[in-house]
């Protein structure tokens, strides 16, 4: 998976998802994703060679944010 991007209160990873893949084994791979990391689908790009660009989604945590520095 390539690096994420945070965007406010948003963070964006996306995902190359090659032409082979079964419209199921996309399916799974997303779901596992949205289950146990908390991603959500954001955006999907079909090229024409048949590989997909998607974009995760998921709200940052209070974990994740940075903190005041006292």
């Amino acid at each position: 998976m390539n690096e994420g991007v945070v965007d406010g209160d948003w963070e964006y990873r996306p995902l190359r998802l090659p032409a082979g893949l079964s419209r199921r084994a996309v399916t799974t791979q997303l779901s596992i994703q949205a289950e146990f990391s908390g991603w959500e689908l954001s955006r999907t790009l079909l090229f024409g060679d048949g590989s997909r660009k998607v974009w995760l989604r998921r709200k940052r945590t209070a974990a994740v944010m940075p903190g005041l520095i006292t």
